[in-house]
């Protein structure tokens, strides 16, 4: 099977893109090839202008360190690290310096503040999912990439998340993609993108409408091409 299909997308910088659909319909995939963390069997990634689907391992994993903030669906904490500690482990595996007070100012607008200390299976899924969202950020990336950031959350601290990802957007100049299922998320993204079957099926941007994929809505762009990734 198919998991993508002749998906051409080109996501401008210091936008927040959702992408949606079904279970199945290839979200997960299409997030992890654009960061770089699976290779299509066919077609080219490009990050900031950057082929990075041809990289070799060691080169893709020093731009993820440097650029790339990735929020898993399944968090991917050490569980014998603390929640500070895993904050942490990005400026660490990339020779910066940490930065406790930054780890607890973005765990304090996650909303775990006292917690810095606690193991990750101490917590809830919901709160793990709040200390992987923190790691992402603590790098400042360029992009952040999010697997159902807010799917384990109640409303009101997912609006809170989104708040944050939205204020990495608008006040940091980051670029967020993120997958969804939340309507309310959707509705606070500058374009959206629905996936069926592995294929691209809608293209929408914030006051423009809705378009069929093919489509180029006004100062939007598109990246004809690329072939099945399997």
């Amino acid at each position: 099977m198919h998991a993508l299909r002749e998906v051409g997308v080109e996501v401008p910088e210091h936008t927040l893109t959702a992408v949606t659909g079904p279970s199945g319909s290839g979200k997960s995939t299409f997030l992890q090839c654009a960061a770089g963390l699976d290779r299509p069997t066919a077609g080219v990634v490009r990050l900031g202008g950057r082929v990075i689907s041809g990289m070799k391992e060691r080169g893709l994993s020093r731009l993820r360190r440097t650029h790339i903030g990735f929020v898993f669906q399944s968090f991917n904490l050490l569980p014998a690290l603390t929640v500070q500690q895993n904050v942490l482990l990005p400026l660490r595996l990339d020779g910066r310096p940490r930065d406790p007070a930054r780890a607890r100012e973005l765990l304090a607008r996650v909303g775990l503040e006292g917690r810095e200390g606690a193991r990750p299976g101490r917590l809830s899924g919901g709160q793990q999912q709040r200390v992987a969202i923190a790691r992402a950020l603590i790098t400042e990336p360029d992009v952040v990439f999010a697997d159902e950031p807010t799917g384990s959350l109640d409303q009101e601290t997912g609006a809170g998340i989104m708040d944050l990802l939205r204020e990495a957007v608008d006040r940091q100049g980051a670029t967020v993609v993120l997958v969804t299922h939340d309507p309310s998320v959707t509705a606070r993204a500058d374009r959206v993108l629905r996936l069926a079957h592995g294929r691209l099926v809608q293209d929408s941007w914030a006051g423009t409408g809705t378009v069929a994929a093919g489509g180029v809505p006004r100062d939007a762009a598109a990246v004809a091409g690329g072939g099945p990734v399997r």
